[in-house]
């Protein structure tokens, strides 16, 4: 049976951890708040974005563009977004996950990572980084997105890969993040098949602003991604910061009746002595 002075020394040890968890949480709850500002007024821009890409590249007719190649040879390449720091429950293993269900074959898949954690957990199993990029993950800036686009617009102009997806997780709510997979290059745009079909004046022409807004589309896909995992990030290690929190006190409660009962074993065991000695005096 473990001594007072161990149960104590557990004790301490406990409320030590239990503080630092709620620092932690403290300080992810203060910064979700302007991650999730940040993802949700990027949002309706990114989408804006989108839908003029897409409408544009639909109805521009017979239009060639590097980004709209389809290459036969080279690699598949995934861009996956993940966290430079642990602590954060289940947020990285999640895009990990996603992340290898979408590799068919190792040789012929390369990675370039957002985040120190997926640096390490891919470099550790053997995967193909050919770029990583760290020190980032919880404050994405724009010029961040702009340097990964450009590396995978070199990529794959150059023909070394045939084709790009990204992997990142979507922040839905302060619980609730999903893993999601998008497409990013070769781009392809469908034309709606049903509805009313927006009309654009092109000065100087519709080949010329398809060329600029493919590139930038790149990155405001990439950048609304960086946000929306900084969100999903900070929520993740809020809740699990939280629970740690939570755990603590439990078992510190826990430690704290069977200090309780260990001290009033030892107080009976001494009052028995003191009893059993008065008893043989006699």
């Amino acid at each position: 049976m473990a001594s007072l002075q161990d149960i104590r020394r557990r004790i301490k040890s406990v409320k030590s951890i239990q503080q630092i968890t709620n620092a932690m949480n403290m300080v992810a709850t203060s910064r979700l708040r302007h991650a999730k500002e940040a993802a949700i007024n990027n949002k309706p821009y990114a989408e804006k974005v989108s839908q003029v890409v897409t409408d544009i590249a639909a109805h521009a007719g017979d239009f060639s563009h590097p980004l709209l190649m389809q290459h036969e040879t080279g690699k598949k390449l995934i861009l996956v977004i993940a966290a430079d720091k642990g602590l954060a429950g289940a947020y990285s293993s999640n895009v990990f996950k996603e992340t290898v269900a979408h590799i068919e074959n190792k040789s012929d898949t390369e990675l370039v990572t957002v985040g120190r954690k997926a640096k390490e957990h891919f470099g550790n199993r053997g995967y193909n980084i050919a770029r990583d990029y760290t020190g980032f993950s919880e404050k994405p800036k724009y010029e961040h997105a702009e340097t990964i686009a450009k590396d995978l617009i070199s990529r794959f102009e150059s023909g070394e890969v045939k084709e790009i997806s990204m992997i990142y997780t979507r922040f839905v709510s302060a619980i609730n993040c999903v893993p999601e997979t998008v497409a990013l290059l070769p781009f392809v745009s469908e034309a709606k098949e049903s509805g009313p079909v927006a009309e654009y004046i092109y000065e100087p022409s519709a080949e010329d602003v398809l060329g600029f807004l493919l590139p930038q589309y790149l990155v405001t896909v990439i950048y609304a991604a960086l946000l929306q995992a900084a969100a999903s990030e900070l929520s993740s290690r809020m809740n699990a910061m939280s629970n740690a929190t939570d755990n603590a006190g439990e078992l510190i409660a826990k430690l704290d009746l069977h200090y309780n009962k260990v001290r009033q074993a030892g107080i009976t065991n001494e009052i028995n002595e003191i009893v059993g000695g008065a008893e043989a005096l006699k």
